[in-house]
Parts: structure tokens; C-alpha cells; sequence
């Protein structure tokens, strides 16, 4: 199974992930839910999702982010 399913800490703060993961958009993190309302604050955050949207379009469902 897939690493982002079973790990139980979220990459950035190191929260417990059993109330709920996401992938980032700027990599391939897993990220907790508070996390992720802090990514979308990012001045960059539009550009990274957007780029993931085109990638996903064109098939990349693996899209690693703009931030390696």
C-alpha cells in the first residue's frame, strides 16, 4: 500500500493524520488539514494548483508539485 495511506504523521507539523491527509500542492507531502489551510494562504498557492490541474488534464496523476 501506498505510503500516503498508511503513515500516521502529517510531513510538515508532525500531527496525528487520523483525522484527515492531503497531498500538498507544492510537493508530494501529506499533509494534515490544518496544513493545508496554511498552504492555501501561500501567495503561490493558485499557481501551484493550477499547474497540478493542467498536469492532471494531460493525464500526470502523479504530478510531484512546483516546489520539488
Amino acid at each position: 500500500m501506498d505510503k500516503f495511506f498508511t503513515q500516521k504523521n502529517c510531513d510538515r507539523c508532525g500531527k496525528d493524520l487520523s483525522s484527515g491527509r492531503i497531498m500538498s500542492m507544492f510537493n508530494k507531502d501529506c499533509i494534515c488539514m490544518d496544513c493545508k489551510e496554511k498552504e492555501r494562504e501561500d501567495p503561490e498557492y493558485k499557481k501551484a494548483a493550477d499547474a497540478e490541474h493542467e498536469a492532471v488534464k494531460r493525464g500526470n496523476l502523479n504530478f510531484p508539485g512546483i516546489r520539488k
